[in-house]
């Protein structure tokens, strides 16, 4: 297990029953970069790879 899987596990944990919308979690991580400027890049990645995440099913249709 990684270490942030702590942090997972405990969102999970404490919001797994909610229900959020894309917006919603856009706006938590604009806020939680604005927050902590280091993570910048990481918070990109994540944000790209979920946007991304059906990508490789559309191209395999095709």
């Amino acid at each position: 297990m990684y270490f942030t899987d702590r942090g997972i596990e405990e969102l999970e944990k404490r919001r797994g029953e909610e229900e959020v919308t894309f917006e919603w979690l856009a706006e938590q991580l604009r806020t939680f970069v604005d927050l902590n400027p280091d993570f910048e890049v990481p918070v990109e990645r994540l944000a790209t790879w979920l946007a991304r995440l059906d990508d490789d099913e559309d191209e395999d249709d095709e």
